[in-house]
């Protein structure tokens, strides 16, 4: 349930858990990266809270466990579980626009399409595909990759060549 069902109950409780920061981007919501997927209230009154991390490793997932259940804990919900699905596996397709948006305004640059993968083996592939990003700053796309990694696992630590500042960019997935 994203929100839009006619259970006014579930839609509060949509609400509460839409409102939860992630932990490594704070100025977005769970809700705004497509973490949150689910919220169903069942028959003995618990809140069922479904999440897909983005990727099965996320050191963050607990926090985001944590974070759920106080949340809906102060908004008056005495009993709240909160579920991990693994698949459909989460994709940076699944940031909403105004997570991208958000995303930019704090310097980040927002990720471009995921690469598109089909059924079967995951192919491998030699040579660069990925796209360099414009400057979240000054709108440059003459940027360079300084690291594959950055302060979390799913961001590129990023440079401009035009301004010459440094950001960080969440990789397609």
């Amino acid at each position: 349930m994203s929100g839009e069902t006619a259970n006014p109950a579930v839609r509060q409780a949509w609400r509460v858990a839409a409102t939860v920061a992630d932990p490594e981007l704070p100025m977005l919501t769970l809700a705004d990266l497509g973490i949150l997927r689910e919220v169903e209230i069942d028959g003995d009154g618990t809140v069922v809270v479904t999440i897909t991390p983005t990727y099965s490793g996320c050191p963050a997932l607990e926090v985001m466990r944590v974070d759920l259940h106080r949340a809906l804990a102060r908004a008056g919900y005495g009993r709240v579980e909160v579920r991990t699905r693994l698949s459909p596996p989460w994709s940076s397709d699944d940031i909403t626009e105004a997570g991208r948006r958000k995303l930019g305004e704090h310097g980040i640059s927002p990720p471009g399409p995921a690469p598109r993968r089909h059924g079967g083996p995951v192919p491998l592939t030699l040579s660069a595909t990925r796209r360099l990003p414009r400057c979240p700053l000054c709108g440059a796309d003459r940027t360079e990759e300084l690291s594959r990694f950055g302060s979390t696992s799913c961001k590129a630590l990023m440079r401009c060549r035009a301004c010459g500042e440094p950001f960080e960019h969440v990789k397609e997935i």
